[in-house]
């Protein structure tokens, strides 16, 4: 199966290459063709090895070594477990639909080619990611990504918005992997590998090790300096700034990035790294409260965006914020099962918003839609499947896994999920308003631009076709897998739990054994808290947008401040911009200022010049050109001479 194993990553790194450095000799068809065709491979021979490895067949081994460095061997190698199999088959298949849609949404773009060579590369960025059995190889792909996505956010690179937008997310990722990358050192310092195997099955023996001097456990440092890399990847407070300005870039790199790949790296690493994490309480609680906050603060600021796909970035962001509450609760499982369904339903989500822009002549603000339900019913539709899904509606994927997860919260022992639980059931009323405010401001009522609602139709098939195919998943997917993926052995030893943080077994404590856990999990769901508040947040989105359009003005001029505050995110930007990035300049022109013109450039360079000259100077006097000058000189240097020799 190595070859296989193989063939996954490379068939879409040989699309992406083929479609990169020929695409202009052989035209828009064959590059499209030939990157679609590899990521379909790769899509295939996932489900192959996906399927394999349910059968028990696991794989960890080298491929490729770098380089030796006194005893140290850094690998490139791969490990196929039940983890890395569930995200590859999840990365390939929206990397798929994603591929299918460009081609409606970037027909006319000059781009084309260029396009499908980067989104090609991304994946294959992602899969060596997913794939990595080392810290070497996690991190070729982690900046591979980091990469990639700064290249696809400034696509449109005449546009200066696109560029800062780039530049913010390049910046703001270099935040968190200098954290990710000192994890490592350290990492390396203490078990002398970086091979996950070994620093695993090693890890347990360090629980207890401190930091020299310090008194702090390696384990907790590690795990922190780990995570802060995942607060960048993964934009979780305060490193979220970079993922709503990303909207910049085309709507399908907002499904790719956004969905099922780069900002779910983190919550795979932290997920993979579940051995080092489960030996810190600290680490567990700053991962909790880091969620919590995300979860329900970025929610909030989803509620005044009126840019339809901004409002599901923030979505996106509030919903790693519950999937990173799932590894701090040592749920896992809830956050990964989280990841896979968010996957499919947000992927829909995004891939909708872009049919509507299509549809509108990329008219992004919901305050000039409306009234488009009759003239795209299949984009309205999936739309809808979508927002039940994301919304929590019992029965849709994204009610088990968000279910699992504030209920997983509610059972630990841990001190920070007293507030982490209050924050994201609270984040279950906020979701379910922004969510139908979007349908409703979108795809009903009246329309608002008469003119662009004229020309507006249906997308064509190459667009709804993906929709149609990330809908089904995102309605049955919850059915299929909930029972294995939480209750039962589906991770097997790629997720590790110690029993006293094992809120997921105590959930299975309380399931019926005699009955399906799936209808168990509807049944308990349809009168808790979070349904109801979903309930509400519903029935409340439909009486101001639909039944009572003027009242969110009202409210908004009645709750002036708070919502300034929203619409400012807090302020973030501009705290950014004032203490980063004027003080970072003011930084630099002390330091141009001081360190270059005064102390290079004039004590070094031009002092040591002027030194010379002075001493040149001095020196010139002694050249008279006078011969008994310079034979009175040689007898007082001859009698300086004798009188040492003698002297000594």
């Amino acid at each position: 199966m190595e070859i296989v194993y193989l063939a996954i990553p490379l068939t879409c790194l040989f699309g992406a290459l083929v479609a990169g450095l020929f695409g202009q000799r052989i035209g828009r068809a064959a590059a499209h063709r030939v990157t679609i065709a590899g990521v379909a491979i790769s899509f295939v021979l996932s489900t192959v090895v996906f399927i394999d490895v349910m059968g028990g067949n696991l794989f960890n081994g080298p491929v490729y070594t770098w380089a030796v460095s006194e005893g140290t061997a850094f690998q490139i190698g791969f490990l196929i477990d039940e983890l890395s199999a569930m995200m590859m088959v999840v990365v390939t298949f929206v990397s798929f639909m994603v591929h299918i849609y460009t081609i409606g949404y970037m027909e006319e773009d000059p781009g084309y080619q260029r396009f499908f060579s980067y989104i090609a590369l991304f994946t294959f960025a992602m899969l060596m990611l997913v794939m990595s059995n080392n810290f070497l190889q996690l991190f070729f792909g982690w900046e591979a990504v980091g990469l990639v996505s700064y290249l696809l956010i400034g696509f449109w690179f005449k546009r200066e918005s696109a560029i800062a937008a780039n530049l913010k997310a390049f910046l703001v990722n270099r935040v968190g992997d200098l954290g990710f990358l000192l994890g490592m050192a350290a990492v390396l310092y203490v078990f002398g590998t970086l091979d996950y195997a070994e620093v695993f099955a090693a890890a347990p023996g360090y629980a207890d090790a401190r930091v020299p001097d310090t008194g702090m456990l390696w384990m907790t440092l590690i795990c922190l300096l780990l995570f802060i890399g995942a607060m960048g990847k993964s934009a979780q407070v305060p490193l979220h700034v970079w993922l709503p300005d990303s909207m910049e870039g085309p709507t399908p790199i907002s499904a790719l990035i956004h969905a099922a790949t780069m900002v779910t790296a983190g919550i795979f690493m932290v997920a993979r790294m579940s051995p080092l994490f489960e030996l810190s309480d600290t680490a567990l609680n700053v991962v909790l409260v880091i969620g919590a906050i995300t979860a329900f603060f970025m929610a909030l600021v989803g509620l005044v965006q009126n840019d339809i796909k901004r409002v599901v970035a923030y979505s996106t962001l509030s919903q790693l914020g519950y999937m990173t509450v799932a590894l701090g609760a040592s749920a896992y499982a809830a956050g990964i099962f989280h990841l896979g369904t968010h996957a499919f339903f947000k992927a829909l989500l995004f891939l909708a918003a872009g049919s509507v822009i299509i549809a509108l002549h990329h008219e992004q603000n919901m305050r000039h839609m409306g009234g488009l339900r009759r003239v795209m019913p299949i984009t309205w539709l999936t739309m809808v499947i979508g927002t039940l899904a994301l919304i929590g509606t019992p029965g849709f994927s994204g009610f088990f896994s968000k279910d699992a997860i504030i209920e997983a919260v509610h059972l630990s022992n841990q001190p920070a999920a007293g507030f982490a639980y209050y924050a994201v059931t609270a984040g279950t009323f906020v979701t379910a308003f922004y969510s139908w405010r979007l349908i409703f401001l979108t795809f009903y009522g009246r329309p608002r631009d008469e003119a662009k609602f004229d020309h507006a139709s249906e997308s064509p098939r190459v667009v709804t076709g993906p929709l149609i195919l990330l809908a089904i998943p995102s309605v049955i997917i919850g059915w299929i897998f909930v029972e294995p993926m939480l209750f039962g052995n589906f991770f097997g030893d790629s997720i590790v739990v110690l029993p006293e943080h094992d809120t997921l077994a105590r959930m299975s404590e309380e399931q019926d054994p005699q009955r399906s856990a799936a209808w168990q999990m509807v049944t308990h769901g349809m009168l808790a808290l979070p349904v109801v508040l979903t309930v509400l947040g519903s029935v409340l989105a439909w009486i101001m947008y639909i039944l009572k359009p003027d009242l969110p003005g009202q409210v908004a001029s009645r709750f002036s401040a708070i919502y300034r505050l929203l619409m400012n995110k807090y302020g973030f930007d501009e705290f950014n911009q004032l203490v980063f990035a004027r003080g970072a300049r003011r930084i630099g022109d002390f330091f141009w200022r001081f360190g270059d013109v005064t102390l290079i450039d004039g004590l070094m360079v031009n002092g040591t010049a002027r030194v010379v000259g002075w001493f040149s100077s001095v020196i010139r006097f002694m050249q008279t050109g006078y011969v008994y000058h310079y034979a009175f000189a040689m007898i007082i240097g001859l009698f300086v001479l004798l009188t040492w020799f003698l002297s000594s």
